[in-house]
């Protein structure tokens, strides 16, 4: 099968588990997932099927959203609730200076990653060396606060729901909204409502994935490849180029009909590029000193 699974990913699970659970549900090798989500953490985990594991990368980079539940007055080794607790303080903003302290996080700003967290430096994961009792130098890394929502405040507990870049870590997040305000803070519960196009509510448990898979109904909710990257602009390719395209070759702008005409992008921006028969070819992008549109992402096949 080709396409990708929005699955619920439930407390207890490691991304990895559940990429290891599917394959036997699923009955193939070639699964991935796009961007692990922490164990104790809940909700959206795009996994990727067949051809669609191309594309993995891609679907990494899109937009994150997350609700969580912020605990104001502790910090912990692990920047979250299940870890061991470093330091206590008494909360003494109040649901003004609490709210303008986590709004102030909005747009970009430069996050350093936790210890524990899957990141490697010199070829060794941060969460490793942590557990080992070693803590090291890391670079921050510009991330994006789209947006932040404050759903309730009910001290020592605010629960917001975040809009962010790929990469933001909202347990960093809350530990750094404790330290403007003065009284620290630890994330206490996480739930990813939302990774590009693939919403909660849309989204099915392990044990449901199974159960259609019993009944033979899995492609029931296996979306297409191509649909989560309906954002970028389609062309189809001419049938006297077919043959360029089938081997995954550059295609010169003349081979493409489409969404306008393809000078219209020639940009950075990606574009997806299909046969004369509907079949998805892969992601390409122009290259201005060559005059072509070169496969980012190429996923069509010779026997296709």
């Amino acid at each position: 099968m080709d396409g990708i699974l929005n699955v619920y990913k439930e407390p207890g699970f490691t991304s990895f588990d559940v990429v290891a659970k599917l394959r036997g549900i699923c009955k193939q090798k070639k699964i991935g997932h796009t961007g692990t989500l922490d164990p104790d953490a809940s909700g959206v985990l795009p996994v990727c099927l067949g051809n669609a594991t191309r594309l993995c990368d891609l679907l990494t980079e899109k937009t994150k959203e997350y609700r969580a539940v912020m605990l104001l007055g502790c910090e912990t080794d692990t920047q979250d609730t299940s870890g061991r607790v470093l330091s206590t303080h008494p909360v003494e903003a109040d649901e003004a200076q609490i709210k303008s302290a986590i709004l102030s996080f909005t747009g970009e700003y430069d996050q350093i990653p936790p210890m524990y967290s899957a990141i490697k430096i010199h070829g060794k994961k941060l969460c490793d060396l942590a557990r080992a009792g070693r803590e090291v130098e890391r670079e921050s890394r510009r991330v994006t606060i789209f947006s932040i929502r404050i759903e309730e405040i009910s001290l020592p507990y605010v629960t917001m729901t975040v809009s962010c870049s790929k990469g933001t870590y909202i347990r960093t997040l809350c530990h750094d909204i404790g330290k403007r305000l003065g009284c620290l803070a630890a994330m206490d519960r996480l739930v990813r409502t939302r990774s590009g196009p693939f919403c909660l509510k849309e989204a099915h448990t392990l044990s449901q994935i199974q159960a259609l898979a019993d009944q033979g109904r899995l492609e029931e909710i296996l979306m297409p490849t191509d649909r989560v990257l309906a954002d970028l602009p389609a062309f189809t390719v001419g049938e006297r180029f077919r043959g360029l395209a089938d081997n995954g070759n550059p295609l010169p702008a003349e081979s493409l009909t489409g969404q306008g005409e393809p000078p219209a992008f020639f940009t950075e921006e990606k574009i997806r590029i299909y046969r004369e028969d509907g079949a998805f070819l892969g992601v390409y992008l122009w290259q201005e000193e060559k005059k072509r549109f070169r496969p980012v992402k190429f996923l069509g096949r010779k026997d296709n």
